[in-house]
């Protein structure tokens, strides 16, 4: 069931309009904070329930007289407390089944977690807008379509409707209709409309892997007027050259477990070595270097905690 973060008051009072803005730093309040957060969840099994729960011929019987495969406890996100603030670009990586997409659909409301809580100063926003558009509607026609979607006016969409246009980089190809563009121009397209609105906090989920050169410089501008603006950007994805370039964090995960959290050079050296030796089946050394990326995370909890 979906919810809405906690919100957290900053009561830091209102700010001078001409200013600069702050340098961000770790004594700032955070703008999320992830309170042990955890999920946990039952899936069908077609091998029985595990031993500790039931035994084999418990499990034969339940089979014969319900038909129904037994159920098991999967641990999509094992618990994690994290602290993210305003002007970070925090990047989300990890392989298939790590857990990515659940802690953005914590992170976002869209799900609640099973353990733990989210606090947030606003409601994190999931840019995404696939499920509104329509491919035998034109490019404009599902520009205005996925911004009403998106709760914003016309006279909003009037005002931002070149700049989603240029974004997106289809030129007249935006009066034709979305089922006649390739897969890049419909991501881009997409990418265009989502990041059309402005939110304090933002979420955004393997939408960046697609386009040319000149997409993706596009796409990095907007990226750093969204953190600029919005102040907490997330970004999920499995480009690890699109993380670097447009992340001032990353968070690694592996199984539901957060291995490293820091910035982005050298978690995604870890990262990258630890794929290495995957792709050649080292198990022993996969779990030295998972062991490794603990301990990095151990290290940032003595030095918080030592931190006068």
């Amino acid at each position: 069931m979906a919810t809405t973060p906690e919100l957290i008051d900053d009561n830091e009072g209102s700010e001078d309009p001409d200013e600069s803005p702050t340098p961000v730093t770790r004594s700032t309040v955070p703008a999320v904070i992830l309170d042990n957060v955890s999920m946990t969840y039952a899936v069908e099994s077609n091998s029985g329930a595990s031993a500790e729960s039931q035994s084999g011929l418990h499990v034969a019987v339940g089979r014969m007289l319900t038909r129904k495969k037994p159920k098991v406890m999967v641990e999509a996100l094992k618990p994690m407390t994290l602290d993210f603030y305003k002007g970070e670009s925090v990047g989300i990586i990890g392989r298939n089944g790590s857990g990515k997409s659940t802690l953005s659909k914590i992170l976002c409301g869209q799900v609640a977690p099973t353990g733990g809580q989210v606090l947030a100063k606003s409601t994190p926003i999931m840019l995404g807008v696939n499920a509104a558009l329509m491919g035998d509607l034109s490019g404009d026609q599902n520009i205005y379509l996925g911004c009403l979607a998106m709760g914003m006016s016309l006279q909003e969409i009037k005002e931002k409707f070149d700049s989603i246009v240029e974004l997106s980089g289809l030129e007249d190809a935006v009066y034709l209709p979305m089922k006649t563009y390739s897969s890049g121009m419909s991501a881009r397209l997409r990418f265009a409309i989502a990041t059309a609105i402005d939110p304090e906090i933002i979420v955004i989920d393997e939408a960046l892997n697609t386009g040319d050169a000149q997409f993706k410089e596009r796409t990095k501008h907007r990226m750093d007027q969204l953190r600029e603006n919005a102040g907490l950007v997330f970004l999920v994805s499995h480009n690890m050259s699109t993380i670097k370039s447009m992340c001032t964090r990353v968070i690694w995960l592996d199984r539901g477990e957060l291995l490293m959290d820091g910035d982005p050079e050298t978690v995604l050296a870890a990262y990258r070595k630890y794929t290495w030796n995957l792709a050649r089946d080292r198990k022993a050394r996969l779990e030295e270097l998972r062991e490794i990326a603990r301990q990095s995370l151990d290290d940032i909890t003595v030095n918080l905690v030592n931190t006068p």
